[in-house]
Formats: C-alpha cells, sequence, structure tokens
C-alpha cells in the first residue's frame, strides 16, 4: 500500500470512529494515528486530512447533501459518510488531482464498504469536482 493511501485510510477510520464516537478525545485520535502511522510525515499528511474535515465538516456535508439526489447523510452508511467528507475535503479545499483524490476514494469504499459503496462514491464526488480542476485535466 502507498504511505500516503495508508494516511488516508487511518484518517478515514479516525473519522469513521469520530462520527459514531463524537465524545473521543481529539489527543486519544492523534495517538492511535501515531501509532497506526509510526512515520512522522505520514501522521502529518493524516493529521491534516482529518483536522481539515472535522473544521470544514458542515461546508463539507452541504456539498456533498447538493449533489446526493435522494439521499441524506443520516442515511448513507458511516463508512461511505466518512469516505465523502474526506474526498470531499481532498477535492474541495486541496490541490490534489482529483483523479487521485477519486481513485483513493474508490479504494477506501471498495475496502472498507459494501459492494455498491465504490460506484457511489465515484457517482458523488464526481459531481463534486470543481471546474477548475477538470479545466486543468483538460476535462470538458
Amino acid at each position: 500500500m502507498a504511505r500516503r493511501s495508508k494516511a488516508r485510510e487511518v484518517a478515514l477510520q479516525m473519522l469513521f470512529q469520530r462520527d459514531i464516537n463524537p465524545d473521543v478525545d481529539i489527543r486519544d485520535v492523534r495517538n492511535m494515528m501515531g501509532e497506526r502511522l509510526g512515520n512522522e510525515d505520514l501522521l502529518d499528511f493524516g493529521w491534516s486530512l482529518f483536522v481539515g474535515v472535522m473544521e470544514c465538516a458542515a461546508q463539507l456535508d452541504d456539498a456533498i447533501q447538493q449533489v446526493a439526489e435522494n439521499w441524506t447523510l443520516q442515511r448513507m452508511a458511516p463508512t461511505d459518510r466518512n469516505v465523502l467528507r474526506l474526498g470531499a475535503f481532498e477535492l474541495l479545499q486541496t490541490d490534489m488531482p482529483h483523479r487521485v483524490v477519486i481513485d483513493e476514494a474508490i479504494e477506501l469504499a471498495r475496502k472498507f464498504g459494501t459492494a455498491q459503496s465504490p460506484q457511489f462514491v465515484n457517482g458523488i464526488l464526481d459531481r463534486l469536482i470543481p471546474d477548475e480542476k477538470r479545466e486543468s485535466a483538460g476535462e470538458s
């Protein structure tokens, strides 16, 4: 597994943990991430994803809700919901290429979700790709 993929996986696990148990202490989250990642650079990357999603949660949830036809966030499986939040954060708040973001999100959905999760995540994240990212990649 690629190093950054592992950091995304651990960030997703912590987002899931926080979604299911909002009272978990943030210091415990960072410690768990450090134990699982071991490497300071990976911890910094994974932590930046976790914190970014947490800080932008309302904005991300709103963006997801806008494009998730016939779905509410509460109806989504917690794993899918958090994969979408992580992917939406990277699409909307970072300069990570959208193809990388969507590929990584699909892999997380495949690993932790149901058989339908990869297609579901792909469809929603594709609708969230900012125009400037599509244009810089030569898409229309």
